[in-house]
C-alpha cells in the first residue's frame, strides 16, 4: 500500500503577477518566479478543478436533464496566524490590493528518500560532514540518523542544507538554504548516517487574491489572517522528485 501523507508539512508561497493565457499552463510557465513563502499556514482551502453543473428543466420529460459545462476552480480559503514582518503575508496583503493574477505555488510534504549513506561530523566552526562519493551539490537537503548521539546543535530528522562549497567527499551544512554554515559543538557517540531528501510534489496555478482580512475572535485565540485567492488557470501537478 503506497504511503499517506498528511496536510501537515505543506508550504504555499506567491509569485509575481502573471498574466492568463487561451491555454491550460504547464510547468515551464513558472520557471522564472520568485517565490516567496507565506508564513503561518493553518488552514488550506481546496485545490483543483471542477466543472459547472448545466441543468435543463424539460417539460415533455418531466426530468432536469444534467450536463457539465466549463470547469474552473473553487475559491481557495486559506487562514494564516498573522507573524508581523513576514514577507509573504506583505505580498499577500499587496496582491490583494491589485487586479492581476498572481503566481501560486504549494510544496507537499511528500518528497522521498534517498538511500542512507554513512557520515562523519567533525566539531568545528563549522562542522564538516564526511560523506564517500556523495553526489550532491550545494543547496542540496540532507537529514541525519544515529545510533547515538549527534554533535550540538544537530538533531536527527530535521531538514539541513548544503552550503556552497561542497567537495566530492565533504561539505557544510545550513539550517536555512542558503544560510550561515553551522557550527558544531559539544559530544557525539554512534554511527550516523546522512540521507538526502527529495522534491515534494507540487501545485501550480495563478490567481487572484480576492480577500485579505484580519479576523476577530475570543480572548484565547491567536490573530488571523483570512484570505481567498481564486485560482484563474488550471492546476499545474508536478510529481515528487527523488533525490540525486
Amino acid at each position: 500500500m503506497a504511503d499517506l501523507f498528511p496536510v501537515a508539512g505543506d508550504r504555499i508561497y506567491i509569485g509575481g503577477v502573471l498574466s492568463a493565457k487561451n491555454a491550460d499552463f504547464v510547468a515551464a510557465d513558472f520557471a522564472g518566479q520568485s517565490w516567496v513563502e507565506i508564513d503561518g499556514w493553518e488552514t488550506c482551502g481546496p485545490i483543483g478543478d471542477a466543472a459547472q453543473e448545466i441543468a435543463t428543466d424539460l417539460i415533455n420529460r418531466g426530468r432536469t436533464v444534467v450536463q457539465k459545462g466549463t470547469r474552473r476552480s473553487p475559491a481557495m480559503e486559506n487562514n494564516f496566524a498573522i507573524v508581523p514582518g513576514d514577507a509573504g503575508q506583505a505580498a499577500l496583503y499587496a496582491a490583494e490590493r491589485s487586479k492581476f493574477n498572481y503566481a501560486f505555488r504549494i510544496l507537499r510534504d511528500d518528497a522521498p528518500l534517498g538511500a542512507p549513506k554513512a557520515a562523519t561530523i567533525s566539531i568545528a566552526a563549522p562542522g564538516v560532514v564526511s560523506v564517500a562519493a556523495h553526489g550532491w551539490s550545494a543547496g542540496q537537503r540532507v537529514r541525519f540518523s544515529t545510533t547515538g548521539v549527534l554533535p550540538d546543535p544537530l538533531v536527527p530528522g530535521d531538514d539541513y542544507y548544503l552550503v556552497p562549497t561542497v567537495n566530492t567527499g565533504t561539505f557544510s551544512i545550513a539550517s536555512t538554504p542558503g544560510g550561515t554554515a553551522i557550527e558544531t559543538t559539544g559530544a557525539q557517540s554512534g554511527t550516523h548516517q546522512a540521507i538526502a531528501v527529495g522534491i515534494g510534489s507540487q501545485r501550480l496555478f495563478i490567481g487572484l487574491v480576492m480577500g485579505a482580512t484580519e479576523q476577530g475572535g475570543q480572548a484565547n485565540t491567536i490573530k488571523m489572517l483570512s484570505s481567498t485567492i481564486a485560482p484563474n488557470s488550471n492546476i499545474v501537478r508536478v510529481s515528487a522528485q527523488a533525490p540525486a
